[in-house]
């Protein structure tokens, strides 16, 4: 048995003449005599030519394996899938979007856990697979670093992939006819990176950093650049150092940790999703994280980023004045981080940051605690009659604070889709979206297409929208998603009718339904569940396994 701590994994693959067979196939693979005594680190890449967010991860992938190769380590670069939100919104293809996170996970833990990798670089540049390249490093447990694709550039116009949702719901308006809408479509995605907004890639991003799983900056830089590319080489290298000290994500992926990565997002007004994949994250690694723990944090965390999609600014033009490493020393100052977090670095968050300079004067992306976006969060944990185990919206104020109005039901996204678009739906609606959660769908979609087209409309300020589904980072308006239990567990959410009253209270945090209980246990009684959509394959394991969307809708919790 090896003596070299930093080969415990890959020492039981190769050592010994009982292992020739494996060095033999390595050797095939480039494999020299040397290479097998160095540590084996995985670069996990989710490159694929589907997606301009993951089109370029093949040459940072191998810029991380040049880095751990310089390193002292010996790289192998394996794929695993990636989907595009951005194509699949509005679909039954939206489906997969929410399983693909368990999908990910699950192949880094299967290919990482049978090949014996002793340390890993996971590269994520997409909604789902940034989560789910965390999710598959906690499994493991075994020293890592994520690396995030970086952000696209805008497109002419300061336009980008919301530009183009909302532009169908202006051309069903009238305001832009099929020329304009085609020239928005034409220019708004330039090139590599993902979705340029505070949506819910640049969201996780800067999560994963602020919870120190990445190296200082990596959620701030453009997908191509040469920071990134100094990103990876950097990034390979530090995977050489942790495993020289054994410092794993268990190490740095604490409870604390995690009250960072919130802080982070509630001050850069991130997306709602980050609330489902960080507590997925937290039950991987094992650590108590609730929805209580967003309501908590959110009291005394102000909104300081005016960033899209209810601000005016993109990520680029965050990176270019310092990305969030100025954020979060003006949080540590404030007492608002945690600074004796251990990171990736080996360092402590505040050792990160010591030397960390201001944002220029006179810009105003990041406002100071004086002058915040919103005094407290935006992300709203709701409870009520409507979600007796709460319910996630994104409320910056603009929209105001308190909607009341008539329930107007709909069993799809499509459904809703094409009465947005056709007139039906009219201000003082509120649109009930459901049997679209983790195991209605199956698989919680992303409700982007409805809320771009009630945007497009003009009916932002006018329109509710609720539903057990989820929302998209670009998605803004009044919206409330996550509604648990979800109707096809028998949520209340499954009794509302057409008419019905609903108010919703972001101050209070409430989301009611204004019908007698009596009523309500009359239709709770004639209520059947209805039988799952899909009967085999990938959704139907998915629904069959599915927890609640309160804890993450993870698909792996113990019984």
């Amino acid at each position: 048995m090896t003596q070299d701590k930093r080969r415990r994994h890959s020492s039981t693959v190769v050592d010994g003449v009982g292992k020739s067979a494996s060095r033999a196939m390595l050797r095939a693979v480039g494999f020299t005599d040397e290479d097998f005594r160095k540590p084996q680190v995985g670069i996990a890449s989710t490159w694929s030519n589907l997606t301009p967010c993951n089109m370029h991860i093949n040459g940072l992938a191998e810029e991380a394996a040049a880095g751990a190769d310089g390193a002292g380590g010996k790289s192998l670069i394996f794929n695993t899938i990636t989907v595009s939100d951005g194509i699949a919104n509005g679909t039954e293809g939206m489906k997969y979007s929410l399983v693909s996170r368990e999908v990910i996970a699950d192949s880094i833990e299967t290919v990482a856990g049978c090949e014996g990798f002793d340390g890993l670089v996971a590269i994520g540049g997409c909604d789902k697979n940034m989560p789910g390249c965390m999710m598959g490093l906690a499994r493991l447990d075994r020293p890592s670093v994520f690396v995030y694709g970086g952000t696209i550039l805008p497109g002419d116009n300061h336009t980008d992939i919301i530009s183009v949702f909302e532009a169908v719901g202006a051309h069903a308006r009238g305001d832009l006819d099929l020329i304009e809408v085609k020239q928005i479509e034409e220019t708004a995605i330039p090139g590599p990176g993902s979705c340029g907004g505070m949506y819910t890639a640049n969201t996780m991003a800067s999560a994963i950093e602020a919870m120190g799983m990445s190296l200082p900056g990596s959620s701030a830089q453009n997908a191509v650049s040469d920071t990134k590319t100094a990103d990876c080489r950097a990034a390979g290298a530090a995977v050489l150092a942790l495993l020289e000290r054994d410092i794993k994500p268990s190490d740095i992926m604490t409870r604390e940790a995690f009250e960072n990565a919130i802080t982070v997002v509630i001050a850069l007004g991130g997306s709602t999703n980050a609330v489902l994949h960080l507590l997925a994250m937290a039950s991987t690694i094992g650590v108590r994280l609730d929805l209580e723990d967003f309501v908590e944090i959110g009291k005394r965390v102000p909104v300081l980023a005016d960033l899209r999609p209810s601000g005016h600014y993109m990520m680029s033009e965050l990176v270019a004045i310092g990305g969030i490493q100025p954020l979060m020393k003006m949080l540590l100052e404030r007492g608002l981080l945690h600074g004796d977090c251990l990171t990736v670095t080996g360092q402590t968050l505040s050792q990160n940051l010591a030397g960390v300079e201001a944002y220029p004067e006179g810009q105003d992306i990041i406002h100071a605690f004086d002058n915040p976006i919103k005094a407290d969060s935006h992300l709203r944990i709701l409870y009520g009659n409507l979600a007796p185990t709460g319910a996630v919206a994104k409320i910056t104020g603009k929209e105001g604070t308190h909607f009341t109005g008539r329930a107007r039901v709909f069993h799809s996204e499509e459904e809703a889709q094409a009465r947005i678009l056709d007139g039906t739906v009219v201000a003082g609606d509120v649109l009930v979206i459901r049997y679209e959660g983790p195991k209605g769908g199956p698989g919680m979609r992303e409700m982007l297409s409805p809320t771009s087209a009630i945007m497009g409309k003009g009916l932002g300020n006018d329109v509710a929208l609720i539903t057990d589904g989820r929302f998209s980072g670009g998605s803004h308006g009044f919206v409330v998603g996550h509604i648990t239990p979800e109707a096809a567990e028998g949520g209340p959410i499954a009794l509302v009718e057409d008419g019905d009253t609903i108010t919703i209270d972001a101050v209070s945090n409430r989301i009611e339904l204004d019908v007698p209980e009596a009523e309500l246990n009359r239709r709770r009684q004639q209520w059947q569940q209805p039988p799952l959509r899909v009967q085999r394959g990938v959704l139907a394991k998915y629904a069959r396994a599915v927890g609640s969307a309160s804890q993450g809708a993870v698909t792996d919790l113990p019984e």
